[in-house]
């Protein structure tokens, strides 16, 4: 009798044990999955000469980057879009490959947040509304992909799109100061379209 309590006890003790271990893995991950960077709103369309991307980052800004905006460091987001004819061999056609980013700086003199993107044509973007150079730095729209007429009418294609912070790079004694830049870095998946021209 008593090794069948002691074999329930045990039994016991181990679900216990491990219901505590699963909580304290699971729930971080749980909570970190919920934040992750991501792209949403993501469409194709062309003009009379090009294929266009559109898209749009959530949660890129988070209390610690914001804060690192705010005390004047420059930050980047850096967007990796890639076109490939596809085919049913082994390997796919690459069509185009672009790098592009788009840069904030926070001039607190003046109170006001400068924005650069390089997919757009134009002046340095300048507001006082940091919602409205976030805005700026995360939809990304009219990116030419590639000329039209470098698709065939009916072939199948691939686009592949990627959003990271690019690393901050401070001066040495800055890396004291401001050592938490390293823990709001963000790298998006590949988020991948299949389409036919």
């Amino acid at each position: 009798m008593s090794k069948i309590i002691k074999g329930a006890v045990a039994k016991f003790l181990f679900s216990v044990l491990f219901f505590i271990t699963a909580s304290l893995f699971i729930a971080p991950v749980m909570a970190y999955a919920h934040d992750d960077a991501s792209l949403s709103h993501i469409k194709l369309a062309n003009t009379r000469d090009d294929l266009l991307a559109y898209f749009r980052v959530e949660n890129a800004f988070t209390e610690k980057n914001t804060q690192a905006i705010e005390n004047g460091i420059s930050t980047s987001f850096t967007f990796y879009v890639t076109l490939y004819k596809t085919s049913s061999g082994l390997f796919d056609k690459k069509i185009a490959s672009i790098k592009t980013n788009a840069t904030i700086k926070y001039n607190s003199m003046k109170q006001e947040y400068a924005v650069a993107c390089t997919w757009k044509d134009g002046p340095l973007l300048i507001t006082k509304s940091f919602d409205e150079a976030k805005t700026w730095m995360t939809e990304i729209d009219n990116l030419k992909v590639a000329p039209l007429d470098s698709l065939v009418k009916g072939d199948r294609y691939q686009i592949r799109i990627k959003a990271e912070l690019e690393k901050v790079r401070l001066p040495l004694a800055l890396h004291y100061v401001f050592f938490f830049v390293s823990y709001w870095d963000f790298e998006t998946d590949w988020y991948v379209i299949n389409f036919i021209y």
